[in-house]
């Protein structure tokens, strides 16, 4: 198995169709999320997408600045050969996707069916599992570093509200370092429906809350209360509103203690804390 290269020639790359789902990259990047596709940028991000192993994710095609071919010779050679990598100049390039790129590594990626949240935490493990549950974050940046935090400490998956921002949106992709790529993720109809969803699987859900009556580090300490002793999902919420108060009402809330002087963390570095604490032994 190799993927095929295509060398095009700059005077024609614009017009082709081959090279349409890239042209106005950041329109596009919207614009996929309707016909089950996305965007991955970066050598890193790409390499991940290409040895994924969720099964849902496929490599389309690839666009390749012609310097940059060897370097991802290995990636290449393991593609299937109906996989075609589009090779073009660094200013064909730049304008393909209406702006300079300077890692100039693209693939187009197939999203594949979604995956249903009951399934994610229904998965056997060893011992408890630990999720996490995102309501109303919009920000890209956050989404991405979440990703990226779930997947250095073993979260098993990543539940999302109808409101919070797409994982596979090119720059929560590129944030996360390919993570959004590796640890699974849902979205839920709902937070009512997020809630209920941990509930019949005999999860227990923390909210994080800077008014949280209990220390995030002490209750990790003690097993899970879940019916189902299935794990612990982390729910968080933006960093100005914070989670809404019917989910803090039908939830265990907990708080990362720190100096008057602030209320709240950014939610990237509070998951990244929140999940250090959850994981470390005791």
């Amino acid at each position: 198995m190799v993927a095929r290269l295509v060398p095009l020639e700059s005077q024609h790359a614009l017009a082709s169709a081959e090279l349409n789902p890239y042209v106005r990259l950041r329109d596009r990047d919207l614009a996929g999320r309707a016909n089950g596709l996305f965007v991955a940028e970066g050598e890193v991000v790409v390499r991940v997408l290409a040895s994924a192993r969720q099964t849902q994710f496929r490599v389309r095609s690839l666009l390749v600045e012609q310097r940059r071919v060897e370097a991802l010779r290995d990636v290449l050679d393991d593609l299937a050969d109906d996989v075609p990598a589009y090779v073009v100049a660094q200013d064909v390039m730049n304008e393909v996707v209406g702006f300079a790129i300077h890692r100039g590594i693209l693939a187009l990626g197939e999203r594949g069916a979604p995956l249903a949240p009951e399934a994610l935490l229904a998965a056997t493990t060893a011992g408890p599992g630990l999720a996490i549950g995102l309501v109303g974050l919009t920000n890209h940046d956050n989404v991405g570093s979440v990703f990226r935090n779930a997947a250095a400490f073993g979260a098993r998956a990543v539940l999302l509200d109808p409101a919070t921002c797409d994982p596979l949106y090119r720059k929560s992709i590129r944030v996360s370092v390919g993570a959004a790529l590796v640890v699974p993720f849902a979205r839920c109809a709902s937070e009512e429906a997020m809630l209920e969803t941990i509930e019949r699987a005999g999860w227990e859900a923390l909210s994080l809350s800077a008014r949280g009556e209990e220390r995030l580090d002490e209750v990790v300490r003690t097993p899970p209360s879940g019916a189902g002793s299935g794990g612990r999902v982390l729910l968080m919420g933006t960093e100005g509103d914070g989670l809404p108060a019917h989910v803090l009402a039908r939830t265990r809330r907990v708080r990362i203690d720190m100096t008057p002087a602030l209320d709240s963390l950014n939610v990237a570095v509070a998951s990244g804390i929140a999940l250090y604490e959850a994981t470390r032994p005791r």
